[in-house]
């Protein structure tokens, strides 16, 4: 059997109908029946106690002689009651005097109980005492009905409301049936109609209105969006045509475009092979460069020391100062050989992401840095945990340029700190290395990360001025940046983002 929500709205409305109306009639019929039973139990528990008294005033004589016999002959006439179970009548000394029937001495209690009248189990009960006028007591009349007729009083009641509740449902749902037909009509319109606009896709259909109720106006904003939708029906037709043509002109120009694309691929394509062999001539261009530059100048700088180890005797002091000039001049110049092949492999390096703790790696150069500089005391304050997503190596010689620089422009403070964290910046995590060395002028700050661009003199602090260069180049490749602040002889902070 399909479930309530799938019912035709005819059924639905009819069966909400008869289930209030049924409600209705079994809360009503219930209400009867227990009106009957209640005040069926009420009229024998009054006849029973009107017996009872009237018996009780005619056994006075019989208790106060105590004769048996005319007890006996009392009760007796209870025969006449088909509903009268037992009784009894007790002395004043509580002993039964006489009984009915005169075997019922299991139906009876064996000691009188208190005065009144009870329902007990099936039986109804009455304790009754028997005295005369205003005289003492002289015992005490028991008497038990059955409650057959309480049964019979609620089986007839509820027959009665059977048969009156069968009778309303049907009437009910004759009623339904005949009404119901004046809401589901309309809806029911309203749902052909929408039927035959989403088959035929004719949306010039309307739907009949059958008065001015809630379902006609629902009939009337049913029409009206019909017929706002067959004007944009309408409307998108004609964009359909014109978006057709659109597209007709747009595929002649995508072909078009795609001959052009085609070309300049293929002009892309020389150019990335020019590039190619461009690149490794540079390479075979650098190795020739480092190798045949550093034969003369290891030449230069062995024979320079051995004129100063051999021959510095007979030289004067101006002619040693010469030779540890050029000795020192071809040093910086090897250094510099080195610096700028470095910064051309950086540029061609294959990025491999992976995960770099930072703050162990740059714990690791703070080490190396103290061990080759033991006479110099710099605190380092290195925030634990930095971690970022890079290239290890290459992130190890950003690492190694900044704390390098942050160690040399600190030589000349009494107390060397250099520190590496992160900050916020931007909505985002920034690292930086802070100093409080030499500084610089903020005006001279785009200089700082040029090839060959120096804001200190070699003569007060060494260096190429290739290793900021080679820093940004590691960070653009990173897709981040780099920046710098800092004031003169109150330090330089660098910060970087990956």
């Amino acid at each position: 059997m399909s479930p309530l929500r799938d019912w035709p709205i005819k059924r639905k409305l009819t069966a909400i109908l008869l289930l209030i109306s049924g409600l209705v009639l079994l809360l009503t019929s219930a209400a009867f029946v227990t009106y009957e039973v209640v005040t069926f139990r009420q009229t024998i528990m009054i006849h029973l106690a009107t017996r009872s008294r009237i018996l009780a005033a005619n056994s006075t004589a019989a208790l106060a002689f105590a004769n048996e016999r005319d007890a006996t002959e009392l009760l007796g006439a209870l025969q006449y009651d088909p509903h009268m179970v037992a009784a009894a009548l007790y002395g004043r000394d509580g002993r039964v005097l006489a009984t009915y029937p005169a075997a019922a001495a299991d139906l009876i209690p064996a000691v009188p109980q208190p005065d009144g009248y009870r329902f007990e189990g099936s039986r109804l009960v009455a304790f009754t005492p028997v005295a005369q006028g205003g005289n003492e007591r002289l015992g005490t009349l028991y008497i038990a009905s059955d409650t057959k007729a309480v049964s019979d009083a609620l089986r007839l009641s509820g027959v009665i409301a059977i048969v009156v509740l069968a009778i309303a449902l049907l009437a009910a749902y004759a009623l339904a049936t005949a009404l119901q037909g004046r809401i589901s009509g309309p809806i029911l319109a309203l749902a052909e109609t929408a039927t035959v606009v989403s088959t035929r896709q004719d949306y010039a259909v309307r739907a009949p209105k059958f008065g001015e109720d809630e379902l006609g106006g629902l009939t009337d904003a049913f029409n009206q969006m019909l017929a706002r939708i067959e004007d944009q029906n309408r409307a998108l037709r004609a964009s359909q045509d014109e978006l057709q043509r659109y597209a007709t002109e747009l595929e002649q120009r995508v072909e078009e475009r795609t001959h052009e694309l085609q070309e300049r691929h293929e002009a892309l394509r020389r150019n990335a092979a020019e590039l190619l062999a461009a690149n490794t001539e540079l390479d075979a261009f650098a190795y020739s460069v480092s190798h045949d530059l550093r034969a003369p100048l290891r030449s230069i700088d062995g024979f320079s020391q051995v004129l100063l180890e051999d021959y510095g005797a007979k030289l004067d002091e101006a002619g040693q100062d010469s030779l540890r000039r050029v000795r020192a001049a071809t040093q910086r110049m090897g250094t510099l050989i080195d610096d700028l092949l470095k910064l051309a492999r950086v540029t061609r390096t294959e990025i491999r992401a992976e995960a770099v703790d930072l703050s162990h790696m740059a714990r690791e150069i703070a080490a190396e840095l103290q061990r080759a500089t033991p006479d110099r005391q710099v605190e380092f304050a290195i925030a634990p945990g930095l971690k970022a997503e890079g290239d290890a190596r290459l992130l190890r010689v950003v690492l190694e340029n900044l704390l390098r620089n942050s160690w040399k422009y600190t030589a000349k403070q009494p107390e060397s700190r250099v520190e590496f964290g992160s900050v916020e910046a931007n909505g985002g995590r920034a690292f930086m290395v802070r100093d409080n060395g030499a500084g610089f002028d903020m005006k001279y700050a785009d200089k700082l990360f040029g090839v060959f661009q120096r804001l200190h003199s070699a003569a007060e602090f060494e260096g190429t001025g290739v290793g900021l260069a080679t820093v940004r180049r590691i960070i653009n490749r990173h897709g981040g940046r780099i920046w710098a602040e800092g004031a003169v002889g109150q330090g330089a902070t660098f910060y970087f983002t990956l």
